[in-house]
């Protein structure tokens, strides 16, 4: 099912709510818009960007108890388009009223996948526009593909204040073909969202299309390789994994799945089973957004520079998985309610999966004395969500290993954002990648928030580096070098430039818990 035929689909309710971090079912989704359309009266050029669960204070979710009352709260993001202005609220379920309601001067929440598709028809139905790529030689406008994107903030007076894209735009040969394979270079049309009008057509020259498609699926290419035997991966006891509503136990791990359309996938409540208690190790951790900055200075690409969390929502664009391609074995799905431009919940059903993979060898020793061998293998339990921004594909993969180790994976797939130039021309600023088709040099840089919880809310940040000792008294052969902790008690201090050569690594530590040597994680001094 692609996003937009999600957004169509018919809301369903999860399962009851059991826990406080437990997300915001349809009905919570629709009765939050309803409650706060109705206190604020809310008129009809109103966008819902976000309706999600007020998480509650972290005491209260850590102080829980199974059966104990759960207030739920809802928090939500609005944007007036009439006024171009932007609004927090928080909702009470439990009193249906409005608690909170302020203004935030000077911002702009993301854009909604509703704008996405507004904005493309005005595109493509605006004279400016129309006449641009007509000194291109497309007559058909139906067959032009529109990805916005955001316009930063370069200081023009033109632009100040208002909510604009930047129409990137691209030219298929049929309604299936893969546009990214030949964009429309040198038109970029400016839209204002709040008005969802073309402010201007920017025309920095005419430049060929690309003369080669683009194209990858089977309807174009025919028969897959075939030179590969089926993989089967079973379970007749089916998983080792155990799933109470959004609450997971396996081996001995405890966790708790949560999604919002800005994060995405979230996971909360980790802890570790240690002689039959659960000692606490992350609170909640999240992409706290990510930046693609692209390095070609020319023309209007210099303002290329996403914040694909912050700015298009990577919970929004999840796509819904298929076993057999995205998940392979035993699967247990997770849908994600989230919310629409009107406030109206959708489901994206199987937005998150979850399953057990064999990793191979986890420890293993041969005694060449006795000639015996003991070995265990690695098995991890895998939490993944995909999203498609556009062009590419990002896909979050959470592993949990037997041996304690928690491990995030980022995976890129998808295709190359792309631009054209003139026959002949080499780019600086990037790779040819197919006749007269550019892929933009660029990075993506993605910062995850770690709310961390070892063993309690006592935690301390060390960096670790690894130290030569000086050569001298006490090493008198030049070979000594040992582990170094430095304490990082602010922010401030915890700034670095990345440094390789010292093998550097990050240790989060309780020093109020001591280990069965009587020592802290770290020692404090």
């Amino acid at each position: 099912m692609t996003i937009s035929e999600s957004i169509t689909a018919e809301a369903s309710t999860l399962a009851p709510v059991s826990h406080p971090l437990d997300p915001l079912t349809a009905h919570e989704i629709a009765e939050a818009s309803a409650i706060l359309k109705s206190e604020r009266q809310l008129g009809d050029r109103v966008r819902f960007e976000t309706v999600v669960l007020q998480e509650p204070d972290k005491k209260h979710v850590i102080d829980y108890r199974s059966g104990a009352p759960i207030p739920r709260s809802a928090f939500l993001v609005i944007l007036d388009n009439e006024t171009a202005s932007t609004f927090e609220a928080v909702v009470s379920l439990d009193e249906r009223r409005v608690v909170s309601w302020k203004h935030v001067p000077g911002v702009q929440p993301r854009v909604m996948f509703d704008e996405f598709l507004e904005c493309e028809a005005v595109v493509r139905a605006d004279p400016q526009f129309l006449a641009a790529i007509a000194k291109r030689g497309i007559i058909d406008s139906s067959l032009v593909m529109v990805d916005p994107w955001s316009a930063g903030n370069y200081g023009y007076a033109d632009e100040e204040g208002r909510r604009l894209v930047l129409a990137r735009c691209f030219l298929r040969s049929s309604p299936t073909d893969n546009g990214y394979a030949r964009p429309i270079e040198g038109v970029t049309a400016v839209v204002d969202l709040n008005s969802m009008e073309v402010v201007r057509v920017d025309d920095y020259g005419l430049v060929p299309l690309p003369p080669e498609d683009g194209n990858y699926g089977a309807e174009f290419v025919g028969k897959f390789r075939g030179d590969v035997k089926p993989l089967d991966i079973t379970q007749p006891d089916g998983p080792s994994f155990e799933v109470n509503g959004w609450g997971v136990s396996w081996q001995k791990w405890r966790l708790r799945v949560g999604f919002t359309p800005r994060e995405g996938l979230v996971i909360h409540n980790v802890g570790y089973e240690d002689q039959g208690r659960i000692r606490p190790v992350l609170y909640r951790a999240a992409l706290s957004d990510m930046v693609v900055p692209y390095g070609d200075p020319s023309k209007d690409h210099y303002r290329k520079n996403a914040f694909d969390a912050g700015e298009y929502g990577i919970g929004s664009l999840t796509n819904t998985l298929t076993l057999g391609c995205d998940c392979l074995g035993e699967i247990h799905y997770f849908d994600a309610v989230l919310n629409n431009g009107l406030g109206e919940p959708f489901t994206i059903p199987s937005a998150v999966c979850m399953h057990e993979e064999d990793y191979g060898i986890l420890w293993k020793h041969t005694d060449w004395r006795t000639n015996q061998t003991e070995v265990r293998r690695s098995r991890r339990l895998v939490v993944s969500s995909i999203a498609t921004v556009g062009n590419y594909e990002y896909g979050f993969f959470w592993y949990f290993y037997q041996d304690g180790t928690i491990q995030m994976e980022i995976k890129l797939t998808g295709i190359i954002n792309t631009a054209a130039v003139p026959e002949g021309e080499k780019p600086k600023y990037g790779t040819l990648v197919a006749p007269q088709l550019n892929a933009h040099i660029h990075q993506h840089f993605f910062n995850f928030r770690l709310d961390m919880d070892v063993d309690g809310g006592s935690n301390s940040a060390f960096e670790v580096n690894t130290v030569a000792e000086p050569l001298g008294q006490d090493n008198p052969h030049g070979n000594a070098f040992y582990a170094q902790a430095t304490p990082l008690r602010t922010e401030h201090e915890a700034q670095r430039v990345v440094d390789p050569m010292s093998g550097r690594y990050w240790i989060i530590s309780n020093p109020s818990v001591t280990n069965a040597l009587g020592n802290p994680g770290w020692p404090t001094s």
